[in-house]
C-alpha cells in the first residue's frame, strides 16, 4: 500500500487497565485497525496524564495501580478512517470504558513499506 498527501491522525486516549474481554482496549483497537486494512497504528504509554476524572495517573514505585495513559495513533485517508469510527464506538460500547478521540488533517511525507514487507 503507498499513500500520500492528505490523510487523517486518529488519536484514541485510553486507560491502560481497560479491557475487552480478557485484552487490553489499546491492542483489541490495534488489531481492529489492522484488520479494516489501515495504514498503520502505534501506541504509546504514557508516564504522567489525567483525563475527564481529573485523577492523576503516574508511574511510581510506591503506586501499586497500573492504569497509565494509553495512546493509540492511526493514520490513513480520511474515507477509511470515517468508516473505522463506527467500530471504534463499538469497541468502547461493548469495554463499558470511556476515552478520548481526535482527529487531526495531516499530509503524508513518506509511506512506502520496506523490501521484507
Amino acid at each position: 500500500m503507498k499513500i500520500s498527501g492528505q490523510a487523517v491522525l486518529l488519536r484514541v486516549f485510553v486507560g491502560e487497565s481497560d479491557k475487552l474481554g480478557h485484552l487490553p482496549l489499546y491492542e483489541v483497537i490495534v488489531r481492529k485497525a489492522r484488520d479494516a486494512d489501515l495504514a498503520g497504528a502505534t501506541v504509546l504509554k504514557g508516564v504522567l496524564g489525567f483525563g475527564a476524572s481529573a485523577r492523576i495517573r503516574t508511574q511510581k514505585i510506591l503506586d501499586l495501580s497500573s492504569d497509565l495513559p494509553m495512546v493509540i495513533e492511526i493514520v490513513d485517508e480520511v474515507d477509511k478512517i470515517t468508516v473505522f469510527q463506527a467500530t471504534l464506538s463499538e469497541l468502547f460500547e461493548r469495554a463499558g470504558r470511556g476515552g478520548l478521540v481526535t482527529l487531526e488533517n495531516i499530509r503524508i511525507v513518506h509511506y512506502l513499506p520496506g523490501k521484507n514487507h
